[in-house]
């Protein structure tokens, strides 16, 4: 398999969505923060993800010349608007008003609506904690996960990321799905005719099943049981009813041919040095983590996705000889 170095990648990867219909600047927001995800680790966000986004260029799912634009504001408060297009440029923008609007206010929300797959949930953070602000990231996503009690998909996997800046070390970074395990884990077991676990998922008529193929036509577990399905609803109400987005269950999946997407995200940032300052907060947090590392087999939250996009920068990114191929496809 070979190593490329990660700008090589987003070359490729924002000429190929370019050729499907992107603009040159949803393209190269959207490769930038795929090969981030590559870099960490996170494959499931990765390159794989430029195959489908350019089908849902060429199918109309996605608009390829959309401009984000704010369309309401209010004190600490704003809403963007992604006119259908994919979702970086939209969360961009999202975040850079959020951080401007916490820094004037000390807190601040940021509502995106008619948006698409929102990649890494923590990707859109990094540039809060720069900012020295502490930072929570929400999306939903097409239907995944039963509500308490029901047989059929409902919410989506609806992740939930957080950043939290410190002075002279890399941020504290959490970015879970509501998920026991995500869907492309299912997939590549289908594919390989494997049994899943029984807990991951449900077939279409609410039965623990461990026959992959089954749980992709039924539900995925939620973390925790009924916690995990009441955390899916509040990610809803943020990033859907406040934004008047689609509910996860209005949109059709990402892997089969459906409506356009009208995805909702929500950005929350909030000014150490409006509560108790910034050095209380710099001290206080400092005082935790040197507690917690004290017993050497601790490991902070983010620190292998960091250690990994480290590696990456530094050795190249290593891709699958069959990703790479298609890769080259798609962008001649």
């Amino acid at each position: 398999m070979p190593r490329i170095a990660h700008a090589e990648l987003a070359r490729i990867a924002a000429r190929a969505l370019q050729r499907a219909g992107a603009s040159k600047a949803m393209a190269q927001a959207t490769a930038n923060a795929l090969v981030a995800a590559e870099m960490e680790g996170l494959a499931g966000h990765g390159l794989s993800r430029v195959a489908m986004y350019s089908e849902h260029l060429r199918q109309g799912r996605v608009n390829g010349k959309a401009r984000p634009k704010v369309i309401r504001k209010k004190g600490g408060t704003c809403l963007v608007d992604a006119n259908g297009g994919l979702a970086f440029l939209a969360s961009a923008l999202a975040v850079r008003e959020a951080i401007k609007r916490a820094k004037r206010h000390g807190v601040a929300f940021a509502g995106v609506t008619n948006s698409h797959h929102f990649g890494a949930a923590a990707y859109h953070l990094a540039p809060v904690a720069q900012a020295g602000l502490v930072g929570l990231a929400f999306t939903n996503s097409p239907p995944a996960i039963n509500a308490w009690g029901g047989k059929k998909a409902f919410y989506g996997t609806n992740p939930i990321a957080a950043i939290f800046p410190r002075r002279g070390a890399a941020p504290i970074v959490a970015d879970l799905s509501l998920t026991e395990v995500v869907r492309g884990k299912i997939m590549l077991y289908a594919k390989e005719g494997k049994p899943i676990p029984l807990g991951w998922a449900v077939d279409k008529d609410g039965n623990p099943t461990t026959d992959a193929k089954a749980a992709l036509t039924g539900s995925l577990n939620a973390i925790g049981g009924v916690k995990g399905t009441v955390l899916a609803l509040m990610v809803e109400i943020l990033c859907v009813a406040l934004t008047g987005a689609a509910f996860s269950f209005e949109n059709d999946s990402y892997f089969e041919p459906g409506n356009q997407p009208r995805i909702g995200h929500a950005i929350l940032a909030i000014d150490p040095e409006a509560l108790a300052g910034a050095e209380s907060y710099f001290s206080r947090l400092e005082v935790m983590l040197s507690k917690m590392l004290a017993e050497g087999s601790v490991r902070l939250p983010g620190g292998r996705r960091q250690q990994a996009a480290a590696t990456a920068l530094a050795e190249g990114i290593e891709l699958s000889d069959a990703l790479h191929r298609q890769l080259l496809d798609l962008a001649r």
